[in-house]
């Protein structure tokens, strides 16, 4: 994934910062590994996350949408199809999903890397709508 969230469907491996390992769901929630990369902004990534900074994840995709009607309501809800493709997880300043921030829960080293590793990252429980097409 890239920082920021481009305009474009191609990850841009010249703005790539991290890389998901793993990912798996524990109940409603993602979880996953996330490998911050030893490139420009994978150095800008880790210090933003060094020095505190409150991160958002945006998944980035391509797919249609339906308009869905619930009952008793005008105002129509986005469903995701079901040829919905997932490209990337982006980190953003603010993402379009509400309450869409990483945590990380734990933090290595692989010193033969040089790497610094956010494992089991949690999202929250509406990307995992997102990429359910729920």
């Amino acid at each position: 994934g890239e920082l920021d969230h481009p305009d474009s469907s191609v990850v841009n491996l010249q703005n790539v910062s991290h890389n998901i390992t793993e990912m798996h769901f524990e109940g409603d929630n993602l979880l996953g590994t996330v490998e911050i990369l030893t490139t420009p902004s994978g150095n800008i990534l880790r210090e933003l996350f060094k020095n505190g900074i409150k991160l958002g994840i945006s998944s980035r995709g391509m797919g249609s949408v339906e308009a869905v009607h619930e009952d008793d309501n005008d105002q129509p809800m986005l469903k995701v199809g079901k040829d919905f493709e997932l490209i990337a997880f982006d980190f953003v300043s603010n993402p379009s999903t509400h309450g869409a921030f990483m945590y990380p829960l734990s933090e290595n080293v692989d010193k033969q890397q040089g790497r610094t590793c956010g494992s089991y990252c949690k999202a929250e429980d509406i990307i995992n709508k997102i990429i359910r097409g729920e």
